[in-house]
């Protein structure tokens, strides 16, 4: 093969990857644009629901965007259903534990309770 010809075919190969690799930032960027928003509605209707302060509700909004992308890493993997259930709750436990840091007692039973109600109807 002609120097000219590989230096072109390692052109074309580069831009490929270039390509890729921006799709890939644009896609998990638009993502993560999304996530941010419905956190932000969420921790506000949060906010209202159980009486959290400013610093709360962001406190809030931080752990689910945090907890949320860990779990569609998980539900997005190629595991088993039973392995993805299995690390989905010790996520949600860990999740609990960050809420309970911020939240008191009265706010945190408040959470589970309603949790349990919308999980009910959907």
């Amino acid at each position: 093969m002609k120097l000219e010809h590989r230096i072109a075919l390692i052109g074309v190969a580069a831009a490929a990857v270039a390509g890729f690799v921006y799709s890939q930032i644009y896609i998990h960027e638009k993502n993560r644009k999304e996530i941010r928003e419905v956190a932000a509605e969420l921790a506000f209707t949060w906010q209202n629901q159980l009486h959290l302060s400013d610093e709360q509700a962001s406190m809030l909004e931080d752990t689910i965007i945090e907890y949320t992308i860990k779990k569609n890493e998980i539900i997005n993997s190629s595991l088993g259903i039973g392995s993805q259930i299995q690390k989905l709750k010790s996520i949600q436990g860990n999740e609990h534990k960050a809420l309970q840091k911020f939240m008191s007692e009265e706010q945190f039973e408040s959470y589970l309770a309603m949790n349990k109600k919308i999980t009910r109807k959907s």
